[in-house]
């Protein structure tokens, strides 16, 4: 997370913070919720069963319940499976291209024909 930078179109320092980001249940652990909350960072991360039974045993220690809103979490899905549809195009899967400019030129081709069969 440290290393994201999003160059801004109007110039100026780039972006270094999402809006918001979506994970699933492997990410759900109380360091990284801290760290995104630290940041400042949204976030859609459900809780896994374990640890939503740990919470409730612990009663009122045991904090909030996470914010989950599963409409969010949905959209998760869809780009997972754009990016499984881009990797069933072999040139994409095993970046044959040495230049990062060329691959970026596949994926893009790539992406264009998925969304003209789509």
């Amino acid at each position: 997370m440290e290393r994201i930078r999003v160059v801004r179109l109007g110039g100026g320092h780039p972006r270094t913070r999402p809006d918001h980001l979506g994970g699933d249940k492997a990410y759900s652990s109380r360091r990284n919720r801290r760290y995104l909350r630290r940041r400042q960072i949204k976030h859609t991360i459900p809780e896994p069963g374990n640890q939503r039974a740990n919470r409730k045993r612990r009663g009122s220690r045991g904090g909030r319940p996470t914010g989950f809103d599963k409409t969010i979490y949905k959209r998760r899905n869809e780009v997972e499976r754009t990016i499984n549809a881009l990797k069933n195009f072999r040139a994409v899967a095993t970046r044959f291209d040495k230049r990062a400019y060329v691959f970026q030129g596949t994926v893009t081709v790539v992406a264009i024909r998925l969304w003209l069969q789509g």
